[in-house]
């Protein structure tokens, strides 16, 4: 796998190599997941590709972004927000590893037909089908369908002891050998340890670094800590998050220095890891030193690879990081988030990772804020009291009006913030202009933030506007305070602040007969 993404990001099979040796290493001995096992992953290969998108003529610059992805990551763990990474919406996620499944099939597509890979992106792959298909090169192609058809077809009950893409990559590259001698080759990779990359500290590469490095680093640090999570599972552990996110930071500082693809923990490895016994960062460590030993003397390994053999591979792997699982599914998702997932898999497609993130992120804290509006006012009871009910007084009267109601109850229960603070305004300053008296009910309020404290302060404000006196019920706590800290209630006298609906309604009493 570390050959095939050093090949798809355009770096050459060596980088995905040092790639996998730096992150696996410098992630196994830094890092807060002992069975976690780190390495370039299918993210982080797509996101590489468009950094060198911009900087392929000067490859300083592109692992300089690499380097910078990783202090920013070293910088969050050390502010201990290792856990708030795990708040991104899972529908970005699918959207986001869907949309990277999608890229990596159509970017393979070239390979896999025994063409040249293409400029321009996605948009260049696609031009360059019609003539890939007019020079096809059917060594290739059998090449590639073997490998994909092994990759798809080998038991589970083997992949425990023998990988499905191993097989597929030997039983490839004997075919290339033996009989389809025209299938393009890897060639053979530079051995030995590869050259120092310093990094660029120009001010103005810098500022255009900080936006393609943040993606790199919560792309990182999102796939790091969901391997993570896996390692729990199957180890019934608890990894360390911050530290997680620190030691990952140092395996890609690393990467940059040695001019090679930064990585993350990925769930696939770690599973195969766990299951074959491997429960501490020896496995990390040993898997690195087997690589570092096939970079430093056996290359030559490698030198009769076919591409075609890492397409079929890579083709297989885009088709399994596509969440299938959500999309089979997709009937039964909230619009909302159904939206967040669609979009961002089609930005991360047709636009850029950095964009999908960005406007994914957006987008879904505008779903999740609409999906707790609904939350909160569900939880809000604003209702008529019946004067014969509630007062007690004139019951027998023949005139007295069955459905007269001058008193209303506004009965605020749970939680409320900014989501539900302007619906809220709407909703019960109606029913407020239509009583004499209304009684603020905080008995079962949890919470209340400073936007929804705001809210209640117009609320009283169109009381008072509308004549409606205002009685406040069982004010206390938390909720107490941020409406005093804020002076919500300035328009309330302080007799008018009781303790039990007995009082309340012996005040609403006392306010309608001055009114008569």
């Amino acid at each position: 796998m570390a050959l095939a993404y050093g090949v798809a990001a355009g770096l050459g099979p060596a980088a995905g190599m040092y790639g996998a040796i730096a992150v696996g290493f410098c992630a196994s001995i830094f890092g807060g997941t002992p069975a976690r096992i780190a390495y370039s992953t299918a993210a982080m290969t797509v996101a590489m590709m468009i950094v060198l998108t911009q900087h392929a003529e000067n490859l300083s610059e592109a692992f300089t972004i690499v380097m910078l992805a990783g202090v920013i990551q070293i910088a969050l763990g050390l502010l201990r927000v290792g856990r708030l990474i795990n708040y991104t919406p899972y529908s970005m996620i699918a959207g986001f590893t869907s949309g990277i499944g999608l890229l990596i099939i159509i970017i393979q597509t070239l390979p896999f037909l025994g063409a040249d890979p293409a400029r321009g992106g996605l948009l260049g792959v696609v031009r360059a089908w019609p003539e890939a298909v007019v020079g096809l090169n059917w060594h290739a192609v059998i090449v590639g369908a073997a490998c994909l058809a092994i990759c798809v077809f080998w038991p589970r009950r083997l992949g425990r002891y023998v990988p499905g893409p191993l097989v597929a990559l030997i039983v490839g590259t004997a075919m290339a050998a033996l009989l389809l001698h025209d299938a393009p080759t890897i060639g053979k990779p530079p051995e030995g340890l590869p050259p120092l990359y310093l990094p660029n500290f120009a001010p103005d590469l810098l500022l255009s670094a900080l936006q393609p490095a943040l993606t790199l680093a919560l792309i990182s640090s999102v796939n790091s800590l969901v391997a993570s999570l896996v390692a729990d599972s199957l180890t019934r552990t608890r990894h360390k998050p911050n530290r997680e996110l620190f030691g990952q930071g140092i395996a890609n500082v690393s990467a940059g220095l040695l001019g090679a693809l930064p990585g993350a923990g990925g769930p696939s490895g770690t599973t195969v890891n766990v299951r074959a016994g491997g429960t501490t960062p020896v496995s990390g460590i040993t898997c690195a030193a087997v690589l570092l030993a096939l970079v430093l003397g056996l290359g030559w390994v490698a030198e009769p690879i076919p591409v075609a053999a890492l397409s079929g591979i890579l083709i297989k792997v885009g088709w399994d990081i596509i969440d299938w699982r959500l999309i089979t599914r997709i009937r039964h998702v909230q619009r909302e988030y159904l939206l967040v997932m669609l979009l961002t898999l089609v930005i991360t497609v047709f636009v850029d990772l950095i964009t999908a993130i960005a406007i994914g992120l957006i987008v879904a804290g505008f779903a999740r804020a609409r999906a707790r509006e609904q939350r909160e006012l569900g939880q809000v009871i604003s209702v008529p009291l019946l004067d014969r009910e509630f007062l007690r007084e004139n019951a027998d009267a023949d005139d007295a009006d069955e459905f007269q109601a001058r008193v209303g109850l506004v009965d605020l229960r749970g939680e409320f913030s900014f989501a539900s603070a302007n619906e809220l305004a709407w909703m019960i300053g109606a029913d407020i202009r239509e009583h004499e008296v209304t009684i603020f009910d905080f008995s079962n309020t949890v919470h209340m933030d400073d936007s929804a404290a705001l809210i209640i302060e117009r609320l009283v404000d169109a009381a008072a506007a509308a004549r409606t006196e205002c009685i406040v019920l069982n004010l206390s706590g938390s909720v107490e305070q941020t409406l005093r800290s804020l002076n919500v209630f300035r328009r309330v006298p302080a007799e008018r602040f009781v303790s039990d609906l007995g009082s309340a309604r012996e005040l609403a009493q006392k306010l309608l007969a001055a009114r008569a």
